[in-house]
């Protein structure tokens, strides 16, 4: 193998509008949305019967019979059947994650293109039986005889088997939830219940003039009959957002994190298509950014770290790869799980104490210009399925820089189980 790595591009991406649970795509689930985005790649970059090198999507919350969606759905995308596929899973980092699986295999020569994506639905969960009901069928199953089989189907039954189990949002580590987990990093971290209501009222603002100014025509494809995202509100006001109680601390009379700052769940798929520099020019196709560097790190949370810190860390390893400042960005994309989550991070850079003492810098990165930061909005506006996101984040940053003909861009998504997936998009 050459030691010379290659560029990698953005050529683009597509999504569907992202939707509350239970709603528009309450019945399609992940392979559904998986085929629309990677079928809707296919027609807008001409792909039909074209082996790519990798198709790398996934999902968090899936069935069992969808371990292998990714190359189920792009075997009904147009794509050559000859296309392989890989599924994968780091909850809200999924598909930025899988963009970094292919950008690798593409910079280090294996392949010359693939797409990353990922889907995600918490309207079709799988809905499992109980432990013991579980391991009670299993028996039946070895059994040898249709009355041994009766036997150890009856041995011992209470019908408190047949209660279903439903997929949990909690850490399985701390039995807290993400919104719990953000209460504690917004009060560590002395972040109020109105800086974070500010951050949900402009992610609404700037993604509503972003679809009035026809950025997303290309970049979302209408869908179950949405052409905008099911979570916009485009009249909104602080004083709405005020009048919303505490959704997860509800009883200490300090709880900040409410519906209005905090991401729903949500129903979506999102994918990008990335390519080395001769590849897309024997197709034609132009190049908006490219992906520069990536870092994925985690945290310490079951022992007092906050969750959603990671990226945190990730940055200033990833920045001082290149010899990068927090400030030698045009775009900032972090990704807002939780206005606080948002909040936190940048009070953290800020820090000098935690620049010093947990990142081990000898200055605070500081802080970063404001109108920068989400320029088109972000999650709470548009709507967060956990695998979809970072699909969505660089196919709208790649269009970013493409528009502005220069500069750079960076990613940050927080995760659960306390990791952080970031990278650089540039163009020059």
């Amino acid at each position: 193998m050459e030691n010379t790595l290659q560029r990698v591009g953005v050529i683009g991406g597509v999504r569907i509008p992202f939707c509350r649970n239970n709603t528009a795509y309450a019945d399609v689930g992940n392979f559904g949305m998986s085929v629309k985005v990677l079928g809707a790649l296919v027609e807008r970059f001409g792909l039909h019967g074209v082996e790519l090198g990798e198709v790398a999507m996934g999902a968090v919350i899936k069935h069992s019979s969808e371990w292998n969606l990714a190359r189920e759905a792009l075997l009904s995308s147009g794509l050559a059947p000859t296309t392989p596929g890989i599924t994968t899973a780091r909850a809200c980092g999924t598909s930025l994650d899988n963009a970094i699986i292919i950008a690798n295999k593409i910079a280090t020569g294996q392949i010359e293109a693939g797409i990353a994506g990922g889907s995600d639905t918490t309207s079709d969960v799988p809905i499992v039986y109980s432990q013991r009901l579980r391991k009670r069928l299993l028996a039946v199953n070895r059994a040898k005889t249709p009355m041994e089989k009766l036997k150890t189907a009856l041995r011992g039954f209470s019908l408190s088997e047949l209660k279903p189990s439903f997929p949990g949002v909690a850490e399985p580590r701390t039995g807290m939830s993400m919104g719990d987990h953000c209460e504690k990093m917004a009060k560590e971290w002395h972040v109020g219940r109105q800086d974070q209501d500010r951050i949900a009222l402009e992610s609404h603002r700037k993604l509503a003039a972003a679809y009035e100014a026809g950025f997303f025509e290309d970049l979302v494809i209408p869908f179950r009959g949405l052409k905008r995202d099911g979570f916009l509100r485009p009249d909104t006001t602080m004083e709405k957002l005020a009048t919303l109680k505490p959704a997860f601390d509800k009883t200490s009379g300090l709880g900040t994190l409410t519906a209005g700052n905090s991401t729903g769940l949500s129903d979506g798929a999102a994918a990008v298509l990335l390519a080395n520099e001769s590849w897309a020019a024997k197709r034609g196709l132009k190049i908006q950014a490219w992906l520069r560097d990536a870092e994925v790190s985690a945290v310490d949370f079951v022992h007092g770290e906050g969750l959603l810190m990671a990226p945190t860390v990730a940055v200033p390893r990833m920045l001082a790869r290149h010899g990068l400042t927090l400030q030698d960005f045009d775009f900032y994309e972090i990704h807002e799980a939780f206005a606080a989550q948002v909040l936190c991070t940048l009070r953290a850079w800020e820090s000098a104490d935690y620049c010093k003492n947990r990142l081990g810098l000898d200055a605070p990165l500081g802080s970063i210009d404001p109108a920068k930061l989400n320029v088109h909005g972000s999650s709470l506006a548009v709507g967060h399925p956990f695998a979809a996101t970072g699909a969505r984040i660089i196919a709208t940053l790649g269009k970013l820089l493409e528009e502005k003909g220069s500069g750079r861009g960076l990613i940050s998504i927080c995760t659960a189980g306390g990791m952080g997936v970031t990278a650089i998009l540039e163009r020059n």
